[in-house]
């Protein structure tokens, strides 16, 4: 009876010492603490952040509905609803347009085009076909300003914006292409806040965007982005990032989906207004992202 109590409590303290044991739960309030004092440093800078952790049960903002010019973070709303017409069959990913740098002001219908982009390489193949995959793939991974406006052409933005609120964004508006210049100087921007573009990469994150199969091919893309400064460059080696980030003069922002290597995915937001030093804003978003990952999973 004695040995075979001692072989029981040996192999229920093997089990035990095998089994996962329970994370620490996070100090949200210290993490927004922390946060503070890092944005403190930065005189004049304005940031909010937003973290959804469906695996601890942690939706939390900083300052989450304050709307920001969305930069180029409004391409995430873009791909999903090109993948959405896409999967309602209106036309196939595979379809051609024809390359042209030359679109319509949405306040008096006058031509414009496209004179600061990332994509240098597109603008070789004015007059050419391309694919609407392609263009979703360089509007996201490069940030192709040329690209973004063809398919918001291509879709209409008020078809963006439409599913952008089914998807339960509150606040986010995608009203237009990128640099209109007479837009811009009437306030006719597109904005977007921490907690609509979560919303909207938890969206990605589970499936629940388009279906399981687009949004799979959609964290794919944006899983190749190209800028990698912010929230990428605060997290440990390994980490996997499905992520699009966003910038004009003293704006940056970075949305993300983080894969740790052996812990459970989330999603963080980092929105920047206020420094001029590209360098600068890029390096308090890795201190907050580090600060970030560090209060939920326990590494930096």
């Amino acid at each position: 009876m004695t040995r075979l109590l001692l072989t029981v409590l040996f192999c229920a303290a093997l089990l035990n010492a095998c089994s996962p044991q329970p994370a620490t739960v996070p100090d949200m309030e210290a993490l927004a603490d922390q946060i503070d004092v890092l944005v403190d440093a930065h005189e004049g800078a304005t940031v909010s952040v937003s973290i959804i952790d469906t695996s601890q049960d942690i939706e939390w903002h900083r300052d989450g509905d304050r709307l920001y010019h969305a930069a180029s973070t409004m391409k995430v709303p873009v791909m999903i609803e090109l993948f959405r017409q896409a999967e309602a069959g209106w036309f196939a990913l595979d379809d051609e347009i024809i390359l042209k740098n030359e679109f319509r002001s949405i306040v008096d219908g006058s031509l414009y085009s496209i004179e600061d982009d990332s994509d240098d390489a597109i603008y070789e193949q004015l007059g050419q076909p391309m694919t609407l995959r392609q263009l979703a793939y360089n509007m996201t991974t490069v940030s192709s300003n040329l690209a973004t406006n063809l398919l918001i052409d291509y879709l209409v933005a008020d078809s963006v914006q439409a599913t952008s609120e089914r998807l339960g964004t509150r606040l986010m508006q995608t009203i237009r292409g990128v640099e209109d210049l007479k837009a811009f100087d009437l306030g006719m921007s597109n904005r977007a806040t921490s907690a609509d573009l979560a919303l909207l990469m938890e969206h990605l994150r589970v499936g629940s965007a388009v279906s399981e199969v687009s949004d799979a091919a959609m964290r794919d893309i944006l899983m190749d982005q190209v800028f990698n400064s912010m929230i990428p460059n605060g997290l440990p080696d390994g980490t996997q990032v499905a992520h699009k980030t966003g910038s004009i003069t003293e704006i940056h922002h970075d949305a993300a989906i983080i894969y740790p290597e052996s812990a459970d995915p989330y999603v963080l937001v980092v929105m920047t207004q206020g420094i001029a030093d590209r360098e600068e804003s890029a390096a308090l978003g890795s201190q907050i992202t580090a600060a970030v990952h560090e209060s939920l999973r326990g590494v930096h």
